[in-house]
């Protein structure tokens, strides 16, 4: 049997990709870790890691190890946590990856409170708009915004995740108003990710319509200040816009349509027998804060998709900045 040290130098170096990281982490030499990893590959009689000059990979048989061995590594932490009664005092450091524009707005203002009740843990923020393996990467949580895909992780749902089309009243003045979901093909439609496509439910139901516009970024944030700057449509979430739709920064168009049903806010985290406390706490304090009908929507008609008014119609002009 391997050593559990063993077992935590190779998560380590997994981790990091990178050996003299790893020994930092642990106050070891380069060496020793590198010696420690051959001697666990000869126990095993198999190759983990490749090497070459400049890169150390993991194999197919190490990412399968991997994935084992972390989670013996979270048991016996687990082990060590109840003999240190930490499920009942939650500490330690806690790794979180979560959207930008999301965290600044609506994580942040709950640190201060969340830290004061809970000052033995410290946050280790990671902000993208990118999806991160939070298991490769070693996150004990991940707040995401959307429709989740099959995966073997654990998600808790914290909230809706409320979409309504967006324009500000420069954009509509200049290139008009679309009545039907056919109008946003004369439109420029700004999106975010991997937003080519609109799913949104309205009075025929679910639809899904290819949308083009002359700005794609891969930071939501860039496309909330091109909105608001008069560049074009978008599909966005009252948790982002919400503020906007109150002062008239930007009104909403065709209020018949919301985006699916089927997108939230969700917590994801590895798949575990025992969850640490300094998670289970931090959850708490999400879903508390934003539950069922969350704060930002106030104020705005959420309400079931409206009924299309009578006569159609189309925009007054294309717009002048499609690309």
């Amino acid at each position: 049997m391997s050593a559990i040290s063993d077992l935590d130098i190779f998560a380590r170096v997994a981790r990091t990709g990178n050996m003299s990281a790893a020994g930092r982490d642990m106050g070891l030499s380069p060496a020793v870790v590198s010696k420690r990893i051959s001697m666990l590959e000869d126990r095993l009689g198999a190759r983990l890691f490749q090497r070459t000059t400049r890169q150390l990979t993991l194999t197919e048989t190490g990412q399968g190890y991997f994935k084992r061995v972390i989670d013996i590594l979270s048991l016996v932490e687990e082990a060590d946590d109840f003999v240190c009664r930490r499920n009942t005092q939650p500490r330690g450091q806690l790794k979180i990856t979560a959207p930008t524009s999301f965290c600044r707005m609506h994580v942040a203002p709950h640190l201060p409170q969340f830290l004061a009740r809970f000052p033995e843990i410290s946050l280790d923020l990671n902000l993208t708009d990118h999806i991160v393996d939070i298991i490769r990467d070693g996150f004990d949580l991940a707040i995401r915004i959307g429709e989740l895909q099959d995966s073997s992780l654990v998600a808790r749902k914290l909230s809706p995740d409320n979409r309504l089309i967006v324009a500000s009243p420069a954009y509509l003045e200049k290139a008009g108003s679309p009545v039907s979901i056919e109008d946003l093909q004369a439109h420029n439609c700004l999106s975010s990710g991997a937003q080519d496509h609109w799913r949104v439910e309205g009075p025929e139901g679910q639809r899904t319509v290819r949308v083009a516009g002359n700005i794609h970024s891969n930071s939501s944030e860039m496309i909330h200040a091109a909105l608001l700057s008069g560049l074009g449509l978008g599909l966005r979430g009252t948790w982002e816009v919400g503020p906007d739709i109150r002062s008239g920064a930007l009104k909403v168009v065709m209020p018949q349509y919301r985006g699916s049903s089927h997108t939230a806010i969700y917590a994801v985290y590895p798949s575990r027998d025992f969850m640490p406390a300094k998670v289970s706490v931090f959850l708490d304090m999400l879903a508390d804060g934003f539950g069922t009908d969350p704060y930002w929507n106030k104020g705005l008609d959420i309400g079931k998709p409206a009924p299309r008014a009578k006569g159609g119609g189309t925009s007054r002009k294309a717009p002048s900045t499609v690309s």
